[in-house]
């Protein structure tokens, strides 16, 4: 039997996922910035209840990469109401422990092959923007390729993950 927890995560991450996405490519500041507000929101409370989850299943070490993910979601909210240019500080910092929690999750075999390797993808993604957001003229959140190029996989990843809490038991 499916916990309410898990259906609530899986919520979080679909909202997380398609509102983070469409916070993209809209041009409106304010819409923008609401957008990703409630898509970070979603993700903090996906990303606890993941943490509870696979710490009290004893996975210590994807317990930690979602915990390390939420804090990474919590700098990026931190930043949405400051405009893009403004959060690139606390944009470049959530992305690199987006990165850090994804390794984390994605090093263990709690989920399938697909999965990890759409969460390490991004995780290289991300990481490779934090370096050139450190080393380079700073890049905006909705910059492509990069970081942009970075979203599509962890959407993905979450679509992975949403799935694996809501498949039926066998």
């Amino acid at each position: 039997m499916r916990s309410t927890s898990d259906t609530v995560a899986a919520i979080g991450l679909a909202i997380g996922g398609a509102l983070g996405m469409a916070g993209t490519f809209v041009a409106s500041d304010a819409l923008r910035e609401t957008l990703w507000t409630i898509d970070g929101v979603g993700i903090v409370v996906a990303a606890a209840l993941l943490t509870m989850k696979y710490q009290r299943l004893g996975n210590d070490l994807v317990a930690a990469g979602f915990l390390t993910f939420l804090a990474g979601e919590s700098l990026l909210l931190a930043g949405n109401a400051a405009g893009l240019q403004a959060s690139v500080p606390s944009y470049a910092g959530g992305i690199a422990l987006w990165a850090a929690g994804l390794v984390m999750v994605s090093a263990q075999d709690s989920f399938a092959l697909w999965m990890r390797l759409t969460g390490l993808i991004a995780a290289a993604l991300f990481a490779v923007s934090v370096l050139m957001i450190l080393w380079g003229p700073p890049l905006l959140p909705t910059s492509a390729p990069l970081p942009a190029l970075g979203y599509p996989f962890l959407v993905l990843t979450f679509i992975g993950w949403i799935w694996t809490l809501l498949k039926p038991e066998r």
